[in-house]
């Protein structure tokens, strides 16, 4: 396909700006459809906060290489960088802060002779569609979280589901009969997260001027709520996972990893450490970069590894070591398990020693390991992990969830009998069945013609026309 287009006597490549939420999980599927888009001919331009882009770490890949300009915006923290416990004053500085300088942005990109033609913003800041209405863009939102949780979100936006919960089951459209275990914690206690919750519902205040509605995601993986959703929103498309290309369709020339971190995996250690290690003999545990466990439940978990006798990598944050019990890391445990503060997932996920993932179930980990076959025990934190947890255990069946006692802690022998159980025990073989089904799944759906990869055309199209 041909994505110049004659206007006049000249032809012009189409500039979309792509505005992600200043997170680690947000960027990188933002990042990685920026990749998609310059692969067929559009000219891309990732826009971070100035504290994120002083922040990032690059991976072997130099962005030179990537063909994609990066330009910074101000979120009104410039050297301090967003504060968890202030997210709503963090959120509010930013919609005003963020709307200017990203129209001080896309001003200075047209008067510079880079004119841009279309944003895509992360769904959580649906100020930014404002901002490309003003100046005529098209503008397409980029939901990062699952079809399902969405639609949670919609429901409570709309008045349709009411808080506070009143039953103990949950019935919508499109999703299974979800337990208050199920729904996730902005919804379940939303006044715990009061900033949280209002950040999630409000994606949908302005959703109808959209022009088209992305989601990472592939559309055979929640097949009936994306139809559901269509009758609702302007046009709905998936175009994920957004993976590297080296784990799925291998179509994009040096495309190994997400390109850039906010912490530096310690990949040498890692891999080396793998390399030694038997055949799906080792269990993998990350809780990504934003969830923090308490010290009782690192300690269950710690035990419960130890108790499982197998080999473990554990990836715990810098922030978090001294909730470890380090008295359970000497002599024989020491050998067995490896703690590093961050780690290059997706290499770790596709290496032949690694037989399972004790996981948070954030959307991007949960996609990775579903593109990379990879079976899951499910121990979701916040957010939208509950959600995620039950679509990995009942709906996708790609791994077991390991449930809570009533104070909210995964018991030692609860962690020792899920990994058990999926390393060598029956309903373990059912589940790496279903993984391989989905994981070719994903790779069918970026592969030419397939369906992500027909809607990203369809969106570059749109975009040309």
């Amino acid at each position: 396909m041909d994505h110049q287009k004659e206007k006049g006597s000249s032809y012009y490549n189409p500039h979309v700006l792509l505005l992600p939420y200043p997170t680690q999980g947000h960027l990188n599927p933002i990042l990685q459809f920026a990749k998609r888009l310059v692969s067929k001919g559009i000219k891309a331009t990732l826009v971070t906060t100035i504290f994120v882009h002083n922040s990032l770490h690059l991976a072997t890949t130099p962005t030179s290489n990537l063909n994609i300009d990066f330009e910074t915006i101000s979120d009104g923290y410039d050297t301090t960088g967003r504060s968890i416990s202030q997210i709503e004053a963090y959120l509010q500085t930013f919609r005003v802060v963020g709307s200017r300088t990203l129209a001080d942005l896309i001003t200075r990109l047209r008067d510079s002779g880079r004119p841009v033609h279309a944003l895509v913003y992360d769904s959580f800041l649906p100020w930014a569609l404002d901002v490309a209405k003003d100046f005529g863009l098209a503008g397409a939102a980029f939901f990062t979280q699952s079809f399902a949780v969405n639609t949670i979100y919609y429901h409570v936006h709309k008045g349709l589901l009411r808080l506070p919960l009143s039953e103990k089951t949950v019935s919508l459209p499109t999703l299974p009969p979800l337990d208050i275990s199920d729904i996730p914690s902005f919804v379940n206690s939303p006044e715990s997260y009061p900033a949280h919750y209002h950040m999630v519902v409000n994606q949908f205040s302005n959703i109808d001027k959209a022009d088209l509605v992305i989601f990472n995601g592939f559309q055979e993986l929640e097949n009936k709520t994306v139809e559901w959703m269509e009758k609702l929103w302007p046009p709905i498309r998936a175009v994920g996972p957004t993976v590297p290309s080296m784990y799925l369709d291998k179509r994009l020339e040096n495309d190994k990893d997400y390109s850039i971190y906010l912490w530096k995996p310690n990949t040498d250690a890692c891999i080396s450490w793998l390399n030694d290690k038997s055949l799906r003999s080792v269990v993998y545990v990350s809780f990504g970069s934003l969830s923090a466990l308490e010290a009782e439940q690192m300690r269950e978990l710690a035990w419960g590894l130890k108790r499982s006798n197998n080999c473990f990598l554990w990836v715990v944050r810098e922030s978090e070591e001294t909730k470890l019990p380090l008295e359970l890391f000497k002599d024989e445990t020491f050998e067995k398990g490896l703690i590093v503060n961050w780690c290059p997932q997706l290499a770790v996920l596709a290496h032949k020693s690694v037989g399972c993932f004790v996981t948070h179930c954030g959307f991007n980990s949960t996609l990775e390991a579903l593109s990379l076959g990879v079976p899951l025990v499910a121990m979701p934190q916040w957010t939208d992990q509950m959600t995620n947890a039950k679509y990995v255990e009942d709906v996708w069946g790609v791994g077991i969830r390991a449930r809570p006692d009533e104070k909210g802690i995964v018991r030692r022998e609860v962690v020792e009998n899920c990994i058990k159980e999926l390393m060598e025990g029956e309903k373990g073989k059912e589940i790496k069945k279903n993984v391989i089904k989905w994981r070719d799944l994903a790779r069918e759906a970026v592969s030419q013609g397939g369906s992500s990869d027909r809607n990203i055309d369809e969106f570059i199209a749109k975009l040309a026309s």
